[in-house]
């Protein structure tokens, strides 16, 4: 994917991406750099010098929390509690999603506190509507 993708078009091919289990991203032609989730434009130097790449799903989980409140938006009530967290990408970004494997209890929360950074694979998760990134912990 060399040409430029316009933005509703960006859009359909990340989340027809998930679908398929590709987790698409942005590679500035200029700088070298990831951009994630995919934009128009290089998130780092501003170059709309983008192509298509695939991310290799690989990250590590940085932190982990889970959600006291309600959930943020009703797609996310029938999995509801459950854990989210920072981590980064393989490839550089630091992306914010839903963690699965990990209870979401202060216990587990404190267990994976405990083991440090660890290493994190990216899922799709379906959902009624349209699926989410997720990222399943290998403890």
């Amino acid at each position: 994917m060399n040409d430029i993708i316009e933005q509703p078009n960006l859009i359909r091919w990340y989340y027809e991406g998930l679908k398929q289990g590709v987790f698409w991203a942005m590679k500035c032609k200029k700088c070298k750099n990831v951009t994630f989730p995919p934009t128009g434009c290089c998130e780092h130097c501003g170059s709309w010098e983008v192509e298509g790449i695939t991310l290799s799903g690989d990250a590590t989980l940085l932190y982990a929390t889970h959600n006291i409140a309600p959930a943020c938006h009703p797609r996310f009530e029938k999995i509801a509690p459950y854990v989210y967290g920072h981590l980064q990408l393989k490839e550089g970004p630091i992306v914010q999603a839903v963690i699965l494997g990990v209870e979401p209890t202060p216990e587990a929360l404190h267990d994976l506190f405990n083991r440090g950074p660890v290493p994190a694979k990216a899922e799709t998760i379906e959902m009624e509507d349209l699926p989410i990134l997720g990222f399943r912990v290998t403890l």
